[in-house]
């Protein structure tokens, strides 16, 4: 490859919104793309409706990145389009067992990284007392003090947190087999008797997820907040301090900002030097 020839690297969006509008997307093409910028990178990108069209990728793909979503991660028991999401991760998982290079790296955001706890049996899913939504500090354990994924973070560092359900009581028998590794904790509670969720975990060296949203932005998330009807519903169970706490926060530098431009892109950046060295 010659000094002005671009780096083509395939990558997979499955997108888990149920056809329902959300910033997500918009913010995962974004940081993608101003990746493959910065980097002089080709992206060939392609997004696949996972619930309403049962759309998945093949295993032809370098990355993949697995969007959040709405709804119960398990009302899907046994659906079609669960059965098919499944198969595509199985399939992924097959191929990096085997002896095929290079490996596929994947990252499995809110729901999906929901769905991929409750799939490897590593840790239980369940709904939480009450909504999590807002810009929460997320705590680093020890075992994340390598990994190139969270590379530069602060301990705690901020993120965007919006989920019903958790992820709990990690099978660390079962974590220890497949090689999985509890990266993040939520926020610390002491006065409430209850355990924390698991926020971050490395399912073996391939398979990353986040329990919240790495891909928020400040622009986003400023325009959702600012929507009549989550104002509304944020003053009426919070207060409207609360509410003027979370616009505040997505604008310092030093919390949204920082997690945006550096857990994906560090994720981007770590399974395309896989790619090189195979």
């Amino acid at each position: 490859m010659s000094w002005n020839e671009k780096r083509k690297i395939r990558i997979a969006i499955l997108d888990l919104n149920e056809g329902k509008e959300n910033q997500g997307m918009r913010c995962i093409r974004e940081i993608i793309n101003q990746w493959g910028e910065v980097n002089f990178i080709e992206i060939i990108l392609e997004e696949f409706e996972v619930r309403v069209k049962n759309e998945t990728p093949g295993t032809d793909f370098d990355i993949y990145i697995s969007s959040g979503g709405p709804g119960s991660p398990l009302e899907s028991i046994g659906s079609k389009w669960e059965k098919h999401y499944f198969n595509w991760l199985e399939s992924v998982q097959d191929w990096n067992k085997s002896d095929n290079y290079p490996k596929k790296h994947v990252f499995f955001i809110c729901h999906s990284y929901q769905l991929a706890a409750r799939h490897f049996n590593v840790a239980k899913v369940c709904k939480r007392n009450s909504n999590s939504f807002g810009v929460f500090p997320v705590h680093l354990m020890e075992e994340a003090c390598e990994e190139a994924v969270f590379q530069g973070l602060k301990n705690p560092f901020y993120a965007v947190d919006s989920r019903d359900f958790q992820v709990i009581e990690p099978d660390h028998h079962k974590m220890a087999e497949m090689g999985a590794r509890i990266l993040a904790l939520e926020k610390e509670r002491p006065h409430i008797p209850l355990e924390r969720a698991i926020m971050a975990m490395r399912f073996n060296d391939y398979f990353i997820g986040t329990q919240f949203h790495p891909e928020a932005d400040a622009i986003g998330m400023t325009m959702y907040l600012q929507r009549e009807d989550k104002k509304k519903g944020i003053i009426d169970n919070l207060g409207e301090a609360k509410w003027a706490s979370m616009l505040e926060q997505l604008n310092d530098r030093d919390k949204i900002v920082f997690t945006y431009s550096h857990i994906l892109p560090n994720f981007l950046h770590h399974a395309v030097e896989t790619l090189v060295e195979a």
